[in-house]
């Protein structure tokens, strides 16, 4: 980063510079991302009952908003250096931007072999994915300008820059946005849901289902179950709540379920939301 910032000055190059604020960003997210994982090792206990598993999400919406801000503050100044385009010296912003992909290169394939189904790890390998794209952009754009002289080419690379930041960042924003909205997961389809618990023996209908995720590797599901009398009677009760949290858990990877047995005269005491 700081090489990056000592040679776009030197060359007046805007593609260099932005990606030395890229890298920036990329510094606080893979420290965010580690101060993140830490955190939701922590065991639940006293009001945090689900210990600090949302940490990884919070990181990961942190990565995404500093994507974005940095992203329009480049776009910004390089509409501005379209417009009027300074000299940049070409041959030096190659040299920087071809040990930049060697670099980010070897730093994507070993954070590519990580549990990236965790929202904070995908977080901070967006950023690195992000940066090794903008060097390959900056390359391109050294290359034009000495074999052509055109200097705008820094400033189109830096715009593909800040369209790679604003792509990274409404996946991770938009993401965590379900999550911290606590809407179902993505790949759940609650309506398939309440058919394969609705098919089971005994049960005669399903409401306030709930799905949510607390953390990328966490969904969890509350409903409230009607079922026949008979099973409160002979004590098949156990067996069927057994039962219906084995279907969630085998067809619906849902290993965390908080599940409400009701009898049918039940459904007059309360309000009932879905």
């Amino acid at each position: 980063m700081i090489t990056e910032i000592i040679t776009a000055v030197i060359s007046g190059s805007l593609a260099l510079l932005s990606d030395a604020g890229h890298m920036l960003s990329d510094i606080g997210a893979i420290a965010i991302a580690l101060w993140a994982a830490r955190l939701t090792r922590r065991r639940p206990q006293g009001s945090w009952t689900w210990g600090w598993k949302r940490a990884e999400i919070m990181s990961a919406a942190v990565n995404g908003v500093t994507l974005l801000v940095v992203a329009i503050l480049v776009g910004i100044e390089a509409v501005r250096r379209l417009v009027t385009p300074p000299a940049v010296g070409g041959g030096l912003v190659m040299v920087i931007a071809a040990v930049g992909v060697v670099v980010n290169v070897a730093v994507a394939w070993l954070v590519a072999r990580a549990n990236r189904r965790s929202l904070n790890v995908e977080g901070a390998y967006q950023h690195i994915l992000t940066d090794l794209f903008g060097f390959i952009g900056t390359l391109v754009a050294g290359l034009v300008i000495v074999t052509t002289g055109w200097t705008r080419a820094d400033a189109i690379a830096s715009l593909i820059i800040c369209g790679l930041m604003l792509r990274a960042a409404w996946s991770l924003l938009s993401q965590t946005g379900r999550i911290l909205m606590e809407v179902a997961p993505a790949s759940l389809d609650l309506d398939e849901v309440r058919h394969h618990l609705m098919d089971l023996d005994h049960v005669r209908s399903v409401h306030d289902l709930h799905a949510w995720t607390v953390s990328s590797d966490l969904p969890a599901l509350s409903a409230h179950i009607v079922v026949e009398d008979s099973c409160f009677a002979d004590g098949h009760a156990p067996i069927l709540l057994a039962q219906i949290q084995q279907c969630l858990s085998g067809h619906f990877d849902l290993d965390h379920s908080t599940l409400q047995l009701e009898p049918p005269r039940h459904a007059g005491t309360e309000n009932q939301t879905m």
